[in-house]
């Protein structure tokens, strides 16, 4: 089956946003993504910290809006975000093979790739390993 154009640069500017936006988050938490061993590692654990005070909450008279964990809660927040980022792009990708093929897949990924190198992204930084992902059993 073959994708019309407007479908598969829907698809491609959609990946090519979510690898950006996956690249840009691993780069700033210092996350590797080209290991398999440390995606794997950020993907089994939950990264959000419990707080004892929701900054949000109604504050009583003379307590501090300041929680000792604010810089950590953002970066568990971020590092939560990129987990679900990589879950949704791994369905997007599953969905198009099911629906599109691997041939059609293929190009759009690898297009998506080459965009984001033009725009100064090293290759991989995003995580997706396309020799990886076309060659794996």
């Amino acid at each position: 089956m073959q994708m019309n154009d407007d479908v598969s640069h829907r698809l491609g500017s959609s990946l090519e946003a979510l690898n950006a936006r996956i690249a840009r988050l691993a780069i700033g938490l210092g996350v590797s993504l080209d290991d398999r061993i440390s995606v794997e590692k950020l993907m089994q654990q939950s990264q959000v910290p419990q707080v004892a005070h929701e900054r949000r909450a109604p504050r009583l008279s003379g307590q501090s809006n300041y929680t000792g964990s604010s810089g950590d809660r953002r970066v568990a927040h971020q590092r939560e975000e990129l987990r679900g980022l990589l879950v949704l792009r791994y369905h997007m990708e599953t969905v198009s093979v099911n629906d599109h093929g691997l041939a059609v897949t293929r190009q759009i990924l690898v297009e998506a790739q080459e965009h984001l190198v033009r725009r100064g992204f090293k290759p991989g930084a995003d995580g997706l390993g396309l020799d990886d992902f076309f060659n794996a059993p």
